[in-house]
């Protein structure tokens, strides 16, 4: 099959993950993302009320440890026109919410930048090389610490064992020069982050997390090497060049491993945003195939994909019939089979044979974009307790610098030495990383592992609420059952033949998203190939009721059009039927034309995640707009104790709130049109991933697939993730509570205030990974 490309044809904007943004170094690349059309490549326009603001993902570089966060977070809200700017320091994204009449993402690149952190589009690839050239450069300052220290501990140890007389003045002194050349490079390189982020901060007039680990190694650096020059001086027997590059060494190592534990458990995203090939095979007029950019791709483009490549976009295969991985964007993890005809999707790999797809939904149309946005929001946005442990933070740090400064004080007239080296201890045995790290690393690590089994987090904040709730509400068409129904019968005025009931009924329901109408669509297109003569106008949707619309025949006469409505016996002012199906109904200006009814299909897994819910201590509602006989006898099936149909959106919305004052924690689970109102209400929210677009911008969690069991492991994953976000706060409090005393008592030396810090970090992270590993599956521990 060919495929032409008309010249004046217009490009859709690319998917948020091809090289379409170059990396900003400088004022000219800042420009370039002043243009308007280049916004939507990462970042997406908000509908609030006050002027289009912006929100765009970026990601931040230059970070060394949480309290960078902070420094970023002030340069972009001192920028005019900047809304709102949170920055995530376990994933490293930012978020940022600005007003496109106030200002341009050039200023505040450019704000962030004179800060000491460059900013990147979330959509940059070359993100991925710079992070991997900042793991290579740290880990050589690690092996470099490590090496110094164990010759620096071989020259050090002769001075612990020796006794008096064993070794002359002149060795001791040769040996002390040895350690100090050896700790040059320790200083001058592997401690290179830690002085660029103090003065960073002393620039900007804040005090940061490395301050205090910096000031640390200069003091202990100038006392040991004062002693080293003057060795018969005030300081000279105040040399602690071992501790110096002992303390470094435990501190890179607790850096570098936590920064691997980190990309480790939040890397779902980038997992997912490379799953696109930068480049694709695209037919040409002539019928010769050509290497194109994804982001060039256009609708109606004929692609071919290879074996191992990923589908750069939506699309129908035309030809050849394969296999399909798709278990990041619908947690299927078996191959799904795809024949011609059949519609594959951007992001998912070919798997057995090469094919021509034709494009069908390019950039932020398809469903792998939606999938990214949500989870650029979670990998951005700070959960409540986050925001809670950065305030604590900043004043904290404050405190520290003062108790160093008293335990100085305290020691200075009995021992100078010793009263520097004790301030340096409790500078660095109190610094906050693990207090900051505590949540965001559970809960990335936590939407990591849930987006491995298919549920996608829009709000890290979301898991703190999901993990007290008590209730969860399902809607029943398209979530307890199947998502479309099935066309059982036909009933119809006298004279009217049941096709042309189902062809006007089609033509009516094309215009809407709601399961019932599309089954009536699948109905007529099972049953005749061609699209209904009838075209519908004027069209206007009641959420959660029906449809109406005037209907015009292609074919015939004017004055034949006829104003009709799809939907409830009550919209349509018809009587219903006398079946316990599901039914929905046609009337004309005389009234009643036709009646459908609808077979609806349990969804398999129903009855066991209701049963999973009630032995969590859930109590599990259903709220329908469907009959109430039809609604109950599902909840029966379900095993649902309660169960309400003929509910509107504003029904539905005032069962939530009666059990909200009841004290109730309410997660609602949804996918129509009408439960966007009632996802919005409740404290947490489901929307299955072939709902509504309203239903998903709504929803706090999106389950791709069609698995209802995915909403009780959610839920004992969120109580799994604040029990050990709780761990890690206590653990981080505790820590400090307890070495803080011996630090100022002098009982904790530099290098064990080091190595304390580092663990404190690695505690942390290391905790949190054990939710990345278990996975949405496991039930609570």
């Amino acid at each position: 099959m060919n495929a032409t490309l008309a010249p004046d044809r217009a490009v859709i904007p690319a998917i948020p993950v091809a090289p379409a943004l170059p990396a900003p170094v400088g004022e000219d690349a800042w420009q370039m993302l002043d243009d308007p059309a280049e916004w939507a490549a990462f970042g997406r326009e908000l509908n609030d009320t006050d002027g289009g603001c912006w929100e765009s993902q970026v990601m931040v570089e230059g970070m060394t440890c949480a309290a960078c966060a902070f420094t970023v977070e002030d340069a972009l809200r001192r920028v005019p026109g900047v809304r709102e700017a949170q920055v995530n320091a376990a994933s490293r994204r930012a978020r940022v919410v600005w007003s496109p009449a106030q200002t341009r993402p050039s200023r505040w690149f450019e704000a962030s930048t004179k800060a000491g952190y460059p900013l990147l589009p979330g959509c940059d690839r070359s993100a991925r090389e710079l992070r991997r050239r900042e793991s290579r450069l740290a880990l050589w300052r690690w092996l470099v610490s490590g090496l110094c220290m164990m010759q620096v501990m071989m020259y050090a140890y002769p001075a612990y064992v020796a006794r008096p007389g064993d070794m002359g003045a002149d060795s001791a002194q040769l040996l002390r020069w040895a350690s100090w050349v050896l700790t040059l490079p320790v200083v001058l390189f592997s401690c290179g982050p830690f002085f660029r982020s103090a003065w960073r901060d002393l620039r900007m007039g804040r005090i940061g997390m490395d301050l205090p680990v910096a000031f640390g190694v200069l003091v202990t650096f100038a006392v040991s090497s004062a002693a080293t020059f003057d060795a018969g001086g005030r300081l000279g027997h105040e040399v602690y060049f071992d501790s110096l590059t002992m303390f470094v060494f435990f501190l890179l190592t607790g850096r570098w491993l936590e920064a691997r534990l980190r990309e480790r458990t939040a890397g779902a995203l980038d997992a997912l945003m490379n799953r696109l090939p930068d480049a694709i095979d695209r037919l040409a007029a002539d019928g010769s195939w050509k290497r194109v950019a994804v982001r060039r791709l256009a609708v109606g483009d004929v692609v071919r994909v290879r074996p191992g490549e990923a589908f750069p976009a939506d699309g129908v295969l035309v030809e050849g019939d394969t296999s399909a991985d798709e278990a990041l964007l619908t947690g299927e993890s078996r191959p799904v089979p795809r024949a011609c005809g059949d519609r594959v999707l951007a992001g998912s790999h070919n798997l057995t044979a090469p094919v021509r797809v034709r494009i069908e939904s390019v950039g932020r149309g398809t469903r792998f974009a939606q999938i990214v946005r949500l989870m650029e929001s979670a990998a951005s946005r700070k959960p409540r307790l986050a925001l809670l442990a950065d305030r604590v933070a900043r004043p904290f740090l404050v405190a520290v610098l003062a108790s160093a400064a008293i335990a100085a004080a305290f020691w200075w007239p009995t021992d100078p030495g010793r009263a520097l080296m004790v301030a340096v201890a409790v500078l660095i045995v109190t610094c906050p990383c693990a207090l900051s790290l505590a949540t965001p690393a559970a809960m990335l690590a936590s939407a990591g592992a849930l987006a491995r089994g298919g549920v996608m987090t829009s709000n890290l904040q979301a898991l703190e609420a999901l993990e007290s709730v008590d209730t969860v509400v399902f809607d029943k068409t398209g979530t307890l059952t199947g998502d479309v129904p099935r066309l059982e019968r036909i009933y119809c005025r006298q004279g009217l033949r049941p096709g042309d009931a189902l062809e006007m009924a089609a033509a009516l329901a094309g215009q809407s998203l709601h399961p019932v109408s599309q089954s009536l669509v699948n109905a007529w297109n099972a049953q005749f190939r061609s699209p209904p003569d009838w075209i519908a106008q004027q069209t206007v949707e009641a959420a959660g009721q029906g449809i109406e619309g005037r209907l015009h025949r292609t074919r015939a006469a004017a004055g034949t059009d006829r104003r009709v409505r799809l939907g409830s016996a009550g919209f349509c002012e018809v009587a219903a039927l006398e079946v316990e199906a599901a039914q929905v109904h046609l009337a004309d200006e005389q009234g009643w034309l036709a009646s459908f009814v609808l077979a609806e299909e349990l969804r398999a897994d129903a009855a066991e995640a209701v049963a999973t819910l009630r032995a969590q201590g859930v109590t599990v509602r259903l709220l329908s707009g469907d009959r109430d006989a039809a609604a109950r006898e599902i909840a029966v099936r379900c095993g649902i104790d309660f169960a309400q149909g003929d509910c509107t959106p504003e029904d539905k919305l005032d069962v939530l709130w009666r059990l909200q004052a009841e004290g109730r924690r309410i997660a609602m689970v949804g996918d129509g049109l009408n439960d966007g109102p009632s996802l919005a209400r409740a404290n947490a929210s489901f929307a299955f991933g072939r709902s509504v677009p309203l239903s998903r911008a709504h929803a706090d969690f999106v389950v791709l697939g069609d698995r209802l069991a995915s909403i009780p492991q959610a839920i004992a994953q969120a109580r799994r993730t604040l029990r050990v976000v709780r761990q890690n706060l206590v653990w981080a409090a505790g820590y400090n509570a307890l070495c803080v005393p011996l630090a100022v008592a002098g009982w904790l030396p530099a290098w064990l205030a080091g190595l304390g810090m580092a663990a404190s970090s690695l505690v942390v992270v290391l905790n949190a990974a054990r939710l990345s590993r278990a996975g949405a599956g496991e039930g609570v521990r």
